[in-house]
């Protein structure tokens, strides 16, 4: 038996390399040189390399410039629910890992027993029916992985958890992005806010000019009419103004882990809107895939489903396992461990299932056809994130020559609407004139307001399309997380915080 065992480790050794079943390999995709709407020559020069932040530049929400948005998109990183629960499902998978690992060693439990036994009178032959017996030992048991099955299913496990790291950082990328924008979007409206109630505020002054002069007996009650009018239309947006930005308030205050009335007071007092950076350098098509968390994670299943068909195809052949058992017997307790009482045992087993061998195959198959989707999703995965940046980099450059425009635009009407009035105190225009630059001096004002806060929000969108500034926070774990953990122990320490290796290409 002792030459058998031998025999047999020997061979596990001399074989603990192999493993059947494919091994991963990394797709091979035909990628642009550079994006198709990447910034022509005459952006580029408007904007000196130097001065062009990187898509890849950590913590990209401090390139807005704005002390309060950075303070939030951090809040965000570190008390999101939603993070503390993709770091919970980090952690079980961290620890599932930690658990195969244990497979590839032995399994060592030790036991023992007391008891008292009575047989029947036909059953003792003569001897006392009634026995006393103890044992205690120690049994050990291996599988000897001659053909990688555990090897395979630690791999997909590694695969899986890897996956599950670089969900919880696309997650990152997501809140941190939808954090800055409605933190824009915020700011944008309590600029449109202050326009509408600055244009209302004048459009009294008209109306009150107006009735002057239908006092003194030199208006209508039809100029009084049209200007009420159009002083009620502008101040009736005030209201649905404050509804938006209170909107705005509550979500980025559950954003932030806090009740939606939490940052009222904090976010109630207008700031200007972050400012524009500079055109950003997006890199290129391979850079993104370096980049992005969520064609990691999809990468990682595929690498996983590949090891899975590997554990599948093990069941083609024996399954070889090693056990043991050392341990001492007696009848009575005082007995054992003595000399005489010992007893033990040591065993090959061997499990093939070569005669079920087409439920093997329909499984191999399944796992194959498991692959071949996965597959797929990963290459939909880089088609959707190529396609999300394309048209980031054209919102972003668009709403920048969009905002410009609508600059000057405002910059006039509100230079003609003040002429307007001048003319008309002095008499030299109708009523109708002075209405209508005003109207146009409220839509110019809220354009530009509105232009302003898609060109930012338009520049957040490009960071997180390109996965830039990488978060690296580890989100706090849940309550009950922390209080399991703290009461038990389960091997290794989870790591603290998930590193997602870059792919290379």
């Amino acid at each position: 038996m002792a030459k058998l065992s031998s025999l047999t480790i020997a061979l596990s050794l001399a074989l603990a390399g192999c493993a059947v079943g494919p091994d991963y390999h990394r797709p091979t995709l035909a990628l642009p040189a550079q994006y198709a709407r990447q910034s022509t020559a005459a952006d580029d020069a408007a904007t000196s390399d130097a001065a062009r932040p990187n898509a890849g530049d950590a913590e990209f929400w401090r390139s807005f410039g704005d002390p309060q948005l950075s303070a939030l998109v951090e809040q965000a990183l570190a008390a999101n629910r939603d993070l503390c629960g993709a770091m919970a499902h980090y952690d079980s998978a961290a620890a599932l890992l930690r658990e195969s690992k244990f497979d590839r060693y032995p399994t060592v439990t030790a036991n023992a027993q007391g008891g008292r036994q009575r047989v029947s009178e036909d059953q003792s032959y003569g001897y006392p029916r009634s026995a006393r017996t103890y044992s205690a030992g120690i049994d050990a048991s291996w599988e000897l992985d001659l053909f990688g099955r555990v090897r395979r299913s630690v791999e997909a496990q590694r695969a899986e958890t890897a996956a599950s790291a670089d969900d919880l950082a696309a997650l990152q990328v997501a809140i941190a992005g939808e954090t800055a924008s409605t933190y824009v979007q915020l700011r944008g409206l309590q600029e449109r806010l202050r326009v509408a109630q600055d244009n209302a505020a004048n459009q009294r002054d008209t109306l009150q000019l107006v009735d002057a002069r239908l006092a003194a007996g030199r208006g209508t009650e039809f100029d009084s009419a049209r200007a009420r009018a159009q002083f009620e239309t502008t101040a009736s947006r005030v209201p649905a103004l404050q509804a938006q930005i209170a909107v705005a308030e509550h979500r980025l205050a559950v954003l932030t882990g806090h009740t939606p009335e939490a940052l009222i007071a904090e976010l109630d007092p207008a700031r200007p809107l972050p400012a524009l950076p500079a055109r950003i350098d997006p890199g290129t098509p391979g850079d993104l895939l370096r980049r992005r968390p969520d064609i990691a994670a999809a990468e990682q299943r595929l690498h996983a489903a590949t090891a899975r068909v590997g554990v599948a195809t093990a069941d083609l052949f024996p399954r070889l396992s090693l056990s043991g058992l050392l341990g001492t017997q007696a009848f009575h307790n005082d007995a054992l461990f003595k000399s005489g009482a010992e007893t033990n045992s040591a065993l090959l087993g061997i499990d093939w299932s070569f005669l079920d061998v087409g439920r093997v195959r329909a499984r191999i198959a399944a796992s194959r056809s498991d692959a071949a989707g996965l597959l797929a999703q990963y290459q939909q995965t880089v088609l959707l994130a190529l396609e999300d940046t394309e048209n980031a980099l054209v919102r972003d450059a668009r709403t920048r020559s969009e905002d410009q425009q609508l600059e000057l635009a405002a910059r006039d009407s509100a230079q003609a609407a003040r002429l307007a009035r001048l003319r008309y105190q002095a008499g030299e225009i109708d009523l109708y004139e002075v209405l209508d630059a005003e109207r146009s001096l409220l839509a110019a004002q809220d354009a530009f307001a509105d232009s302003r806060t898609r060109s930012v929000t338009a520049a957040v969108a490009l960071y997180q399309a390109l996965a830039g500034g990488w978060p690296q926070r580890e989100p706090a774990r849940t309550d009950t997380a922390a209080a399991v953990a703290s009461r038990v122990q389960t091997g290794a320490s989870v790591p603290s915080s998930p590193v997602r290796n870059d792919v290379a290409f």
